[in-house]
This record gives C-alpha cells, structure tokens and sequence, in this order.
C-alpha cells in the first residue's frame, strides 16, 4: 500500500532527512504513532499515545462565566473518554486538554491560535465568540487543524469556506428570524429600537435583524451603538424612549445586558420588550439584572435546544452539575459534543493526524447530547435547532422550539 505526506503533514512533522525516511518507511502506522512534533506523541514503546484536544475561550474578562463553562463541557469529555481505554492505531490513548484564555478578544484569540498550532494539537474546540473565531479559524486552516465552534454563531465563520471549520449551533441567520417570527406573531412588535455593541457579533447579528426586520415591515425607530466594555447606557436608553419603541434589539452580551435591563427599570421603561441573540440568553442574566422588572420583557434565541430537550440532555445534565456545581451557563453541552465529534472521527480513521480524520469529520454522523451530528459542505449542521426563550418567572424557560 502506497503512503503520500500531504504537505500539512510534512509542515506539522518538520522533521530532519533521516527521521523523514523513517515515517515514509513505517507507512501508514506512522499516522497513529506520531513523534513528539506531531499533534500526539509516545515517550517510550510501553507509554500510551498522547492525543491533546485544544480549548480556546474568555476564561477571563465579563464573560468568563461562559468560557468557563464551555471549558468544563470540553474537559467533561476528555475525562469520559480516558476512561474508556480506548485505542488508536494499536496503541492506548491518553486525551488531554490543552487549555488557553483569549480573554474575548480577537488579537488574544489570534496569538492563542498560533500557540496551539506550534503545539501541533490534534484538533480545537472553539472559540465561544464570532469575534475571536474569525481570526483564530484562519490561523487554523493555515497550519492544518480541524476545528470546531460550540457558540459562535456569525454565519461569515463557515462562508470562509474553510474545509476544516464546523459549527454546532444554528448560524445568527436561523436565530434572528426564528426570534422575529415570535415577536412579530406572539409578541406583536412592529417598532423596533436596536442597541449595537460595535463587536463582530453584535454588527453580523445586527445586520441580520434589520435585513430580516425589513421583510416582515418591522419599523426600526432609532438605532444607538455601544462597546462590550460599557457599562452605563443611560443617555442612548433616554434617546431611545423618546422615539416610543414596542421593543429594543440589543446586538450584545449578557455582561452588558444585566445592567441595560436595571437601567430601562429606573428610567421607567417597564413594558418595552428586550429582544436578543444566545450571547444575552445566559442562566446568569437574571442575576446580572439583579431581578429587576424589565427582566420579564426579555425574549431571546438560542440555536439549539434547552438541555431538558436534548436526546442524551437531561442524564448529561446530571453529570456535569456533579462534576462542576453551579457553573452550567448554556455551551457546555456543545462544547462535550464537539471534542466527541473529534474524537469520533479519530477513532474512525484510526489516526490522530489531521489529513486523516478530517475526511471522517466532514462525513460524521453522530449521536450526540445535543443532537444527531453531521455537517453540510459548509461545516454547518444540517438540521439546526433554534429555541425562543423568555424570563417572565425570573428564570430562564423555553417558550418555542423550531427547526429538529
């Protein structure tokens, strides 16, 4: 049987003429049992094939809560898969997580990214927003390495046409509309005010809703911009109740929608509607609010469904609350299934090697927590789910499920 290095493959490897002729020499055994310099290694013939699986999230900063989260998910599976002795071209394989902070912003994201490519990690697992995943899934497609977004949802990450970038929840596409059509139907809005924070998500999902806004003849009255680092909103919420909107678009985080919602509350603006994307529909959102009135005017979207109606959510659920008390936020179920995904595919090519296993990932199909996975040409799901959700009891609750 014949064995090509592609030149990923001889790039990641960079080994001297001698080591060289060796690999070609082995064949395709030498996939699974990659030297140090490759994405795993094994120090000696007994030691178990080292396979690192890479996490890159804001475990810093006002989200932290989320990146943190959406670790746990992903440190979750490699602890279950170590546990299932599992074997890969022969040998027993020991996963790790390789964990990095880009603190939610893009240059972080970027230099993070060239870390884990110098690392020659086997795959990656993120990053939680649209922002710091623009930068970080170029970098990846460069140096070779598959990976997969659980949160970011800017529909330009798969348009890239990276054939080594997926995503597991619904692109902001699927959400707005799923949102307006519950607004427009169920809630009767038709004047609308927008609040953009000037992220990468905020503007992509923003976009997205006064497309989709204009479609359906929703008037946007006033649109006001702010930062991801604001934390007073006054002044644009006193512009924005002069123009008597029925509801606010908010293109943001929960980190700043808690304290728009307590500011609305003290400018007597209790029955306006506070619409949102899955960066704001947080289990930690009414706690940032501090409870107060407006909180039950929010409606928000999230792609994908409440882990309660997930297939394998409820027993995941379970485990991961005894595993990691208190800290569940919204994306550690699709971060779980992400890292599986991965290893799912190894597994199938019998190989850590990216050349090897990505063919088996664009081709996966595989029954997750969250749902049954398998992608479209483009690295999306093909059957995304998108959940409406509401805070009128002060707490988080599914109010409309579309799509699976």
């Amino acid at each position: 049987m014949s064995f090509a290095l592609s030149p990923h493959f001889l790039r990641r490897l960079a080994l001297p003429g001698a080591c060289l002729a060796l690999a070609l020499a082995a064949g395709a055994g030498a996939q699974a049992a990659a030297p140090e310099e490759g994405p795993g290694g094994r120090s000696g013939p007994d030691a178990p094939l080292v396979v690192r699986i890479a996490h890159g999230g804001p475990l810093s900063g006002p989200i932290a809560h989320l990146g943190k989260d959406e670790e746990n998910g992903v440190r979750m599976a490699i602890e279950e898969l170590n546990a299932r002795n599992l074997k890969i071209g022969g040998y027993p394989v020991q996963w790790r997580l390789e964990a990095g902070d880009d603190a939610g912003d893009p240059g972080r994201a970027a230099s993070l990214a060239r870390m884990f490519c110098d690392k020659k990690v086997a795959g990656v697992v993120g990053h939680l927003q649209s922002g710091t995943t623009l930068p970080a899934a170029r970098i990846y497609n460069e140096c070779g390495i598959p990976n997969i977004t659980p949160a970011a949802s800017n529909p330009a990450i798969t348009q890239a046409g990276y054939d080594d970038t997926f995503r597991l929840v619904a692109s902001d596409g699927a959400m707005v509309d799923a949102l307006l059509d519950h607004a427009v139907k169920t809630l009767g809005v038709r004047r609308v005010a927008i609040i953009d924070d000037r992220t990468a998500y905020g503007q992509g999902i923003v976009k997205l809703f006064e497309d989709a806004a204009r479609e359906r003849d929703v008037q946007i009255v006033d649109k006001q911009y702010t930062s991801d680092k604001a934390t007073q909103f006054s002044s644009l919420l006193t512009a924005i109740k002069s123009h008597n909107p029925d509801a606010i678009f908010f293109g943001g985080l929960d980190a700043q929608a808690g304290p728009i919602l307590r500011q609305m509350a003290q400018l007597s603006m209790n029955n306006i509607r506070f619409l949102g994307g899955d960066a704001q529909c947080t289990e930690r959102l009414p706690s940032l609010a501090d409870k107060a009135p407006t909180l039950r005017n929010v409606t928000c979207v999230v792609g994908g469904s409440s882990v309660q109606n997930m297939p394998g959510g409820p027993a995941w659920k379970q485990r991961y609350d005894k595993r990691f008390p208190g800290q569940y936020q919204v994306f550690s179920p699709y971060a779980y299934d992400a890292t599986m995904v991965l290893a799912q595919a190894m597994l199938q090519a019998d190989s850590i090697q990216p050349e090897a296993y990505l063919p088996r990932l664009r081709g996966i199909h595989y029954e997750g927590v969250t749902a049954t996975i398998s992608f479209d040409s483009q690295g999306e799901l093909e059957t995304p789910a998108v959940t409406v959700y509401g805070y009128a009891t002060g707490e988080r609750k599914q109010v409309h499920l579309s799509g699976r």
